[in-house]
């Protein structure tokens, strides 16, 4: 706790987010963040120096956000504030469900489909996510599409209207993730980082906090799953 002070002895950094303030040291690591943000740490690029940033656990996969960064001395002095745009990283799908699910809706649709099979079919595609359903897509075509690609298929055995909700709902996806949900190969990935966790133990304001022995922080892990994308097989 005392080398964040003095990090920050000087300098409060303070950050704007969906019309929201919030304080590296007055929220964050005093304790009265939100378990949706807290303050990261890793080495810096030299020895025994170390880098504190603003770790966002609660953000929306595959959307655009726009940060304001600015920093207020103790004289109450604003810096001119920078401004960083950030898109975050494509919804986690799993890919060997995909392709089950591809292939359970090829069997429901092949030969002579009965009222049931098709409202298994229309049900199974309406509950998945939207990413899971383009891949679900890509993968019926890439092993079906000589017998009819997934949205003639679709059309043909639940009828223009329910195939039009289901193909609605994969509009949503940005481009770019669509391109990488059409990749050959995606697999799953677990990285950690690590960040810190502030608990104050008394109700005194933040501003005295940081010169109080009860503020207490502690280095904890996250886990971050990902997927990794490659048209070669990935080892």
């Amino acid at each position: 706790m005392k080398a964040i002070s003095q990090l920050v002895k000087y300098c409060f950094v303070r950050l704007q987010v969906l019309g929201e303030v919030l304080s590296l040291m007055d929220d964050l690591f005093s304790g009265l963040g939100s378990s949706c943000v807290v303050a990261g740490k890793r080495s810096g690029d030299h020895p025994h120096s170390v880098l504190y940033s603003v770790v966002f656990k609660c953000l929306e996969p595959d959307s655009l956000y726009k940060f304001t960064l600015y920093a207020v001395d103790s004289r109450g002095s604003h810096s001119e504030s920078s401004f960083v745009s950030v898109r975050t990283s494509c919804p986690m799908v799993d890919d060997s469900r995909a392709e089950e699910i591809a292939d359970k809706v090829y069997n429901l649709y092949n030969g002579y489909t009965s009222g049931k099979e098709q409202q298994m079919a229309y049900n199974i595609l309406m509950e998945i996510t939207p990413p899971l359903l383009y891949r679900v897509q890509h993968h019926y075509n890439s092993h079906y599409e000589k017998f009819g690609d997934f949205v003639w298929r679709s059309e043909d055995e639940l009828g223009p209207r329910k195939a039009n909700l289901i193909l609605r709902r994969a509009e949503k996806i940005s481009l770019y993730c669509r391109s990488l949900l059409r990749s050959t190969h995606i697999q799953s990935r677990t990285d950690t980082m690590a960040y810190i966790y502030c608990r104050s133990e008394d109700g005194q304001s933040p501003a005295n906090k940081w010169h109080d022995s009860h503020t207490m922080c502690m280095e904890k892990l996250i886990s971050v799953q990902r997927n990794t994308y490659s048209n070669t097989k990935l080892r």
